[in-house]
């Protein structure tokens, strides 16, 4: 294979080549430009037929992307002559420009919206929702950080609720055990799909948040605010933690059953609740009879779990894995 596969540890870190002002929260200014990466074995798998040509249009959640953004480089190495550019406009934004035309696939972490499969009705736009690995929303504090080894999903809401805001404005307002430390929050943007899962899931009302934290379009600026304040507290997918475990510790989540960190097994047993999400690709049905959609398709089922592994994602289980191939047959026979 190619000499990106002596670069794995970095690999999701180069899939942000594909834009460097986009990430979790909306925006319209994607990137078109493929990350470095390795190709995964795909040994006992088949492959794409040879001669294809074109260009396969991607945008939607920056978590979504750096799976997707290996995909497109190995399979690019088979089939050269596809284009397979990944934006960033978060989950929200990607489903904008999905359900205009504008995209072929839409990248998501979270399920489709009603007011979002509405707007997609109403230009013809027909689709398939496909769920390609598993994420631990990974809650994040600095290294420097001795005292919030883990935290209930209430404290979490005592935080992040809207009525929090100008009020919770150190640790030790959350827990009279923490210190008078300033608490300095980081998160995504409201058209991210990562921020309606989070608040959906701890405030109890998808979209409601306290608005005086720093919320960014880019997940690499949570890393770095969360890194640099000793308040610091923010919150991503799992890959962005395993990228920066040199610089941010990874908070165990209490919802009721004891301190559970976020890891693989974790997510695909159930025990990491309720931060445990699946993360989703939405092909459109008339994208996906052109043989270079339908290809790229076939090669992300066949590969999925050396895909997964070589993007640091929590893969699907056997079941899921399964219902993925399904699912992307019954998309193409229909």
């Amino acid at each position: 294979m190619t000499s990106g596969q002596r670069r794995l540890s970095a690999v999701a870190t180069a899939a942000f080549v594909v834009s460097l002002a986009a990430a979790c929260g909306g925006g319209g200014n994607s990137a078109a430009t493929s990350p470095e990466a390795s190709a995964p074995s795909s040994a006992g798998a088949s492959e794409p037929p040879a001669g294809l040509s074109g260009e396969i249009k991607i945008d939607g959640s920056s978590t979504v992307a750096p799976l997707i953004s290996v995909a497109s480089e190995a399979f690019g190495e088979e089939q050269p002559q596809v284009k397979v550019p990944v934006g960033t406009s978060g989950t929200g934004g990607g489903f904008e420009k999905f359900c205009a035309g504008e995209t072929d696939i839409s990248n998501a972490s979270r399920p489709i919206k009603d007011e979002e499969k509405t707007l997609c009705d109403g230009k013809g736009i027909k689709f398939t929702e496909l769920t390609v690995a598993t994420d631990a929303l990974t809650v994040v504090v600095p290294k420097e950080n001795t005292w919030a080894k883990c935290l209930t999903t209430a404290q979490l809401k005592k935080m992040w609720e809207p009525a929090a805001e100008g009020k919770v404005k150190t640790w030790k307002d959350v827990d009279a055990k923490f210190p008078a430390e300033a608490l300095k929050l980081y998160g995504p943007g409201a058209d991210s799909g990562t921020f309606d899962y989070f608040t959906d899931e701890i405030n109890g009302e998808e979209g409601a948040s306290r608005k005086d934290y720093s919320p960014s379009e880019n997940d690499n600026d949570i890393v770095n605010g969360v890194a640099g304040a000793k308040g610091g507290l923010g919150y991503f997918g799992f890959t962005y933690y395993e990228e920066n475990m040199d610089k941010l510790t990874a908070v165990e989540i209490d919802s009721g059953s004891g301190c559970v960190a976020p890891s693989v097994e974790a997510a695909q047993g159930g025990k990491y609740t309720p931060l445990a999400r699946s993360l989703f690709v939405y092909p459109s049905t008339a994208a996906v009879k052109r043989p270079e959609v339908a290809a790229f398709l076939d090669y992300l089922s066949a590969n999925i779990g050396s895909l997964a592994k070589e993007a640091k994602f929590i893969p699907l289980n056997a079941e899921q894995e399964a219902k993925l191939k399904s699912d992307i047959t019954a998309l193409k026979a229909g």
